[in-house]
């Protein structure tokens, strides 16, 4: 049995959920040595706690400058101070890949009549560039920024956004999402949520909890009770 239904609409994080933020490092690893991990780690950790402390601030930035943030803090702790790498990996992180589930998963969930959508921490032309680079385009209906409302995930209205755009009701809106903290936020605020385990991460001690956990996109159709096309 289906684990969803009556859902309308299928809204998914961007980062770590469909483009790949590896894989803005993995090119570069031969210049990072055995670092690149640790690297790649840091970078990630101080993009996403750097989104949380500015909504505290009530100092908000785009998405961009905060991954240029993030990344110089990682710089200076492995003490590198190397502008081209600095620029190669700026640019990466532009033109990340997107997992191997994500294009069929959009493509079965647009068959089957499903409204798609990223709502997303990103600034709308980084967006732009990973949809372009990743070829995921045609298979969304719409690409929503936190920069409409001027705060990041997961103040609840970030996801009001979706609900507004869509012109669908929350409860009818499934919202994928591989980070765990972010799954909390959704369900919080009363999507239906369903969580991209992708890490193997522990369930977050926070209000809002996830109505399903998978371990990749591919098991979405079924949750939904879709059949595969």
């Amino acid at each position: 049995m289906p684990a969803l239904s009556d859902i309308r609409a299928c809204v998914f994080d961007a980062y770590g959920t469909l483009f790949d933020v590896q894989a803005a490092v993995a090119p570069h690893r031969d210049r990072l040595g055995d670092r690149a991990a640790a690297f790649s780690a840091l970078w990630r950790r101080k993009h996403v706690s750097y989104t949380w402390l500015r909504s505290l601030m009530q100092r908000h930035a785009d998405f961009w400058q905060v991954t240029q943030d993030a990344l110089d803090y990682a710089l200076d702790t492995f003490d590198l101070d190397d502008d081209g790498l600095r620029k190669d990996l700026l640019d990466a992180y532009r033109h990340l890949d997107a997992y191997p589930d994500a294009a069929p998963t959009l493509r079965t969930l647009r068959a089957h009549g499903l409204t798609t959508a990223i709502l997303s921490n990103g600034a709308p032309g980084m967006l732009a560039d990973a949809v372009d680079h990743s070829g995921l385009g045609d298979l969304l209906d719409a690409v929503l920024s936190v920069e409409s409302v001027g705060v990041f995930k997961p103040d609840p209205r970030v996801y009001q956004l979706a609900v507004d755009r869509l012109g669908v009701p929350r409860e009818r809106i499934a919202f994928q999402t591989a980070n765990a903290w972010d799954a909390a936020g959704a369900a919080a605020f009363g999507l239906r949520v369903v969580w991209i385990n992708r890490f193997d991460q522990l369930p977050e001690r926070l209000p809002g909890t996830p109505d399903v956990e998978v371990a990749s996109l591919a098991a979405l159709p079924k949750v939904l009770g879709l059949s595969s096309t």
